[in-house]
C-alpha cells in the first residue's frame, strides 16, 4: 500500500523517530508535521494538548495516511486512548514502547523518566512502567527548560551543560537509578549532554528505536507495508520557523530532506504559506 505514515510532534523532537522509521522501513513514504509555532505542549492543559493534536491529525487524515505516529509524549500522555478509538487507522504513540525498552534495560529496578511538565503531571510512564512490573521503583522529574532549548537549536555547548546540570540535579542526588527513560522526543537531540551530566553508568533509551518496530510489525500484520522498489519522497511540515527547523532536520538526517514546507493549521483548514 503506497499511502504514507503520518507523524506528529509538538516540534522537531518527532523527527528522531522519523529518522527511525526511515532506517526500519525503507520503502514506507512518511509526512510529518511538527507544530514549532505553538511549542513546547508540557505547560499546556490537556484540553489546549488535545485541540492542537485533532488540529494536527486533521492535516494528516487529508493526506490520506495509512498510519499515525504519535510522536510527542505529552500528546499521547493526553490523546493517544482518544485518537485509537476515534481513528479506522492504527495509531502509535512513545510511551508504551520506552516503557517495555526500560524494563528490558534495568537491573536494579530503578528507572527515571524526564519529560515535560504535561507528561509527567499525566503519570503516564509511572503506570505504562508499572503495568509491566509493578516493583519498578519510578523517579519522574519534569525538565521544561529542555524543549525550548532544543528548539532554539542549543544541543550542545556551556550553555546546555548547564541546563542540563541544573535540570538534572535531583535524579543525581534522590536517586540510584541505572536506567532514564528520555520521555520526550526532543531529548534525543541533547543525550550526549544528559549522558555526560549523569555519568555512564546510567543507560539512557530513546523510544524511537521501539516506536519504529511497533510500527512496522502492525503494517505487517494489517498486510499494509509499501512494496515499491523506489525510494519515497518524504515531506516535512512545519507550523514555525523553517530556518531553524531546517537546520535541525539536517541535523538528524546528516543531509537535506526532500520537502519542507511551512502552513498554517487551524482546525481542519491549512493555508499554504509560499
Amino acid at each position: 500500500m503506497n499511502q504514507a505514515i503520518g507523524i506528529i510532534d509538538s516540534g522537531v523532537g518527532g523527527l528522531t523517530v522519523a529518522h527511525e522509521l526511515m532506517r526500519q522501513l525503507p520503502r514506507e513514504k512518511l509526512i510529518y508535521l511538527g507544530d514549532t509555532l505553538r511549542c513546547p505542549y508540557g505547560p499546556r492543559s490537556e484540553e489546549e494538548v488535545t485541540k492542537f493534536t485533532w488540529e494536527m491529525v486533521d492535516f494528516l487524515l487529508d493526506q490520506k495516511i495509512k498510519m499515525l505516529v504519535v510522536a510527542c509524549n505529552t500528546a499521547t500522555a493526553f490523546t493517544l486512548n482518544e485518537l485509537q478509538n476515534e481513528l479506522n487507522i492504527p495509531v502509535v504513540g512513545v510511551i508504551s514502547p520506552g516503557a517495555r525498552a526500560a524494563i528490558k534495560s534495568t537491573n536494579n529496578q530503578q528507572i527515571g523518566v524526564i519529560g515535560t511538565e504535561g507528561t509527567i503531571r499525566s503519570n503516564a510512564y509511572t503506570e505504562a512502567l508499572k503495568s509491566l512490573n509493578a516493583d519498578i521503583e519510578v523517579s519522574p522529574l519534569a525538565c521544561p527548560l529542555f524543549v525550548p532549548m532544543v528548539e532554539q537549536g542549543t544541543l550542545s555547548g556551556a550553555k546546555a551543560d548547564e541546563i542540563a546540570t541544573n535540570s538534572l540535579s535531583p535524579l543525581k542526588t534522590n536517586s540510584n537509578i541505572d536506567t532514564l527513560i528520555l520521555g520526550c522526543t526532543h531529548y534525543p537531540l541533547i543525550k550526549e549532554t544528559i549522558q555526560k551530566v549523569l555519568g555512564s553508568q546510567v543507560t539512557l533509551i530513546s523510544s524511537s528505536e521501539e516506536t519504529a518496530r511497533e510500527a512496522s510489525t502492525i503494517l505487517e500484520f494489517n498486510e499494509v507495508l509499501n512494496e515499491g522498489l523506489h525510494a519515497p519522497a518524504h515531506q516535512f511540515y512545519t507550523t514555525g520557523n523553517m530556518g531553524v527547523f531546517a537546520k535541525i532536520t539536517e541535523r538528524i538526517f546528516k543531509e537535506s530532506t526532500d520537502s519542507f514546507q511551512s502552513v498554517m493549521i487551524e482546525k481542519a483548514t491549512i493555508t499554504h504559506i509560499n
